[in-house]
Order: C-alpha cells, then structure tokens, then sequence
C-alpha cells in the first residue's frame, strides 16, 4: 500500500519532515467523495478553525502571520520536538518517530505530527501470525507496534475542543495510512509539563470530519469570517489584524464611524463630541 511505505519511511527515518502541501487556491469549488493530494488543506487549520474560524480564514486565506511571546515560545517547543531530538528512537519496546507526514483523503487534510510513538505489542514469529489489535510491522525492527500519537503544546488545556480535534485528524490519518485504528492518543502541554490522554470517540470523530468539511468549505468561499470579540482574543497574535470589535457582525458602520470621529476629537482635545 503506497501509503503504508510512506509513512513506514517516515518511522524508519529516510525522509526528512516538510509542511503540507499549500493545497488548491481559495475560491475553488470544494470536492466531493475522496480528495487528491492537490485538494489537501494544512491539518493544522483544523485547530485554528475550531479555536476561531476568522483566525483560520486569516491564516488560511489571507495568509496573514504575526508572532507575539505565547506563539514564539511554542515555535520553540516544537523546534525542541522537531529538530534537537532525533527523528527516530527505539527504547526497548518503545519505538518513536519525529516529524512525522500524515495525510487523510477522506478528511483532505495533511500535515506533520510531532510525535508518532510505537509500543511493542507482541514479540516476532516466523509463522504467519495474525496481527494483534491495532497493531503493524515496521521496516527495519521485529515484532508488532501500535501507533500511539501524541501533540505537543505551548500552554494548557483549553476550554475548547481545538486540540483534541488535531490530535484526532492526525489519528484518522495513521489510520488510513496503516489501516488500523487507534483508540486514543495524547497531548502534552508544556505549562503543565503534563500529559493528557485523549480518547478518539465516535463524537470527537465526527467532530473532527465536520471540521474538515468545515475548512474547505471555508477555504473554497475565499471570505475571511466575521467575529465577536471573546475573552480568548487576548492570547491571539492576530488580534491588531484581526480586529474584532471592528468586524463584530453586530457592530454597525455608522456606529464605528462614529466611534473613529470620537477618538480622534479627544485625541485633537476637541470636548462635547
């Protein structure tokens, strides 16, 4: 199966990481049924997309990028995951995999997992024996491993289901890739130092595939969404583009307007206004 040994190479570490694939041009017509590797969005846009869908239009679309301290801070967390540690190791019965390519052409989603661990499930036979429960064979090492994906993270759990949604997209990928499948993963955030294990139930599941949907439905339209401002526009880096209270869908024209005329009067020492 070709993408079996494309991500047999990956474990085997043959290959070095890369991005995804930028994907089709915004405005397109969203396809149906199975995609092809042309149609496949950045995985990570799925964690945008539930954090904040003018995030992920701005991100997606626009193609706007901005650092601030909380986003510097994970960029070196995933380099440390990424680029210092080796791409491949095998701890007795634990086999790990860095930088991981995924892709899934039922979600139309690829991207790079940080990590893909391996636990050894059953010892090597020269019979034909049938493979354990969600277990493969990996070039190069004995025995059956079953995968076990874990994501790494700058902060916290948050509030919302941003990030057991990639966690999941990145599992639908293994599956599809290995054809077999994984009952849970992990997310590892580095405040808390802590590891959290995720179960990929069928709701997170069909959360996840609405989310894709979501995306490219999204991406095809070409039109960055309007938002209210939340608490959690705070942390985001692309707040000052963004600008939420200014795309507010409940904000008027005439009311902005006249706010802008009010600020810049104080601002000149005009009162009364």
């Amino acid at each position: 199966m070709q993408n079996h040994k494309h991500l047999d190479r990956r474990v085997a570490g043959d290959g070095p990481g890369s991005a995804a694939p930028a994907g089709p041009a915004a405005g397109v017509p969203v396809p149906t049924g199975l995609f092809v590797e042309d149609d496949l969005l950045p995985l990570s846009a799925l964690q945008h997309l539930v954090f904040c869908e003018r995030q992920c239009g701005l991100l997606l679309i626009d193609q706007v990028w901005r650092d601030n301290p909380l986003t510097l801070e994970g960029s070196r967390l995933h380099r440390r995951v990424h680029e210092e540690a080796p791409r491949r190791e095998v701890r007795g019965d634990l086999l790990i995999a860095r930088g991981v390519q995924l892709q899934s052409l039922t979600l139309g989603v690829a991207g790079v997992a940080d990590v893909v661990e391996f636990h050894c499930v059953g010892a090597p036979s020269r019979g034909r024996e049938q493979a354990p429960s969600g277990a493969v064979r990996l070039g190069g090492v004995t025995g059956w491993w079953r995968p076990f994906p874990v994501e790494y993270k700058r902060g916290k759990p948050k509030r919302d289901s941003c990030d057991e949604v990639q966690l999941c997209a990145q599992a639908i990928c293994i599956e599809e890739m290995l054809g077999v499948a994984l009952p849970d993963g992990a997310l590892f955030y580095g405040t808390t130092q802590h590891r959290y294990e995720v179960h990929f139930t069928s709701k997170l599941r069909e959360q996840t595939r609405h989310a894709a949907r979501r995306l490219h439905e999204l991406f095809a339209g070409g039109i960055v969404p309007r938002v209210e401002r939340q608490a959690k526009c705070r942390s985001c880096s692309l707040v000052d583009v963004c600008r939420p209270d200014a795309t507010s869908p409940d904000r008027s024209v005439s009311r902005y307007l006249a706010n802008v005329v009010r600020f810049l009067h104080r601002e000149e020492g005009v009162e009364g206004v």
